[in-house]
């Protein structure tokens, strides 16, 4: 099985400093539905992997992260793309919870549902703490420069080995030419 594991907020969709606290203001990133679905079409599982401490602040609700998944699996249903899993953390920073990134339960956890080692597995985020949980995980990291992308990439510190692409669909793009390259299939 192939996987890719993509951080929500500033990778697929616009990143907002105030959280994105409602489906209205859940906008994708031109281009990364339709990199997802590329994905899909490369025979790649989609997993979401979202830290959501806006639950944990009380500045949305349960029903409310869930009617936001909702378009988000609509908006990628429409370009033939498909999530195939979210996972997300509903604690607060000071909740010292395992499954808040930059630690690795949320990963733990992903690869004990889809029953399988993530060594190797891309991950993609844009701050280090996505980054860090994926690596740790025995993830690749991948950087975009999208939502706080630039400021992660200009205050350094990235894991051993970390790529850096503008977006989502760029990435896409290079993975899927180097899956190519090495099968020996032309795209």
């Amino acid at each position: 099985m192939k996987m890719i594991i993509l951080d929500r907020d500033g990778v697929i969709n616009h990143d907002s400093p105030e959280f994105i606290k409602s489906p209205g203001e859940w906008i994708p990133i031109p281009g990364s539905l339709e990199a997802i679905a590329r994905l899909n079409q490369a025979g790649y599982r989609v997993v979401v992997a979202s830290n959501q401490s806006g639950l944990a602040r009380e500045l949305f609700d349960i029903t409310t992260l869930n009617a936001i998944h909702h378009k988000l699996h609509s908006s990628a249903q429409q370009v033939g793309a498909q999530v195939d899993a979210i996972f997300f953390c509903p604690h607060a920073a000071v909740d010292n919870c395992d499954c808040r990134k930059p630690k690795s339960g949320m990963f733990e956890e992903i690869s004990k549902r889809f029953k399988i080692s993530l060594k190797g597995v891309p991950t993609v985020g844009d701050s280090l703490r996505d980054l860090q949980a994926g690596f740790v995980s025995g993830c690749v990291p991948y950087l975009v420069l999208t939502g706080k992308g630039q400021k992660t990439f200009e205050t350094g510190g990235l894991p051993p080995g970390t790529q850096v692409f503008p977006d989502l669909a760029a990435m896409v793009t290079s993975l899927l030419k180097v899956q190519a390259a090495a099968a020996h299939i032309p795209i």
